[in-house]
């Protein structure tokens, strides 16, 4: 089993293609209309085009606003996207006009720094070391017993 699909809720779907992909980088994979307003909106990571797309859910659920408000109110982030080194993407998205909640930090091997999306989401950036990305439980490296 695998991720194949994953969704942030967004306000807007169109403001939320142009973040997404002109001011993050990822590139759109479908985009198929469903009725009159919404869409079918996922994206992908450009390194990954047929790797796990990120659909751009609408938020008109009742139940969405509550659970994203409480979120963004506690600062939690609804998801987490890696990149190779967070500090130098902070300073890239920053440059950009993207408002960080919380600058780098490092915790440990782990360094994160978390934006609002300008959709209704607040969204982290971490990176870590090359030697964690294998040790995880039935990872190739944890079932030969590889080491950093």
């Amino acid at each position: 089993m695998k991720i194949h699909l994953t969704s942030v809720f967004v306000d807007d779907q169109a403001k939320a293609e142009h973040f997404y992909t002109e001011i993050l980088g990822f590139v759109k994979k479908y985009d198929v209309p469903l009725g009159e307003k919404d869409r079918w909106l996922t994206v992908v990571s450009p390194d990954e085009p047929a790797g796990t797309e990120l659909l751009l859910e609408p938020a008109g659920h009742p139940a969405v606003k509550a659970y994203r408000d409480t979120l963004v109110n506690d600062g939690i982030p609804l998801a987490q996207f890696a990149v190779d080194d967070v500090k130098a993407e902070y300073e890239r998205l920053r440059d950009l006009g993207v408002r960080f909640t919380q600058e780098p930090l490092e915790m440990g091997p782990v360094t994160t720094a978390v934006f609002d999306d300008t959709c209704g989401n607040l969204i982290q950036i971490a990176t870590q070391p090359k030697w964690a990305a294998g040790r995880v439980r039935g990872s190739a490296a944890a079932a030969t017993g590889a080491s950093p």
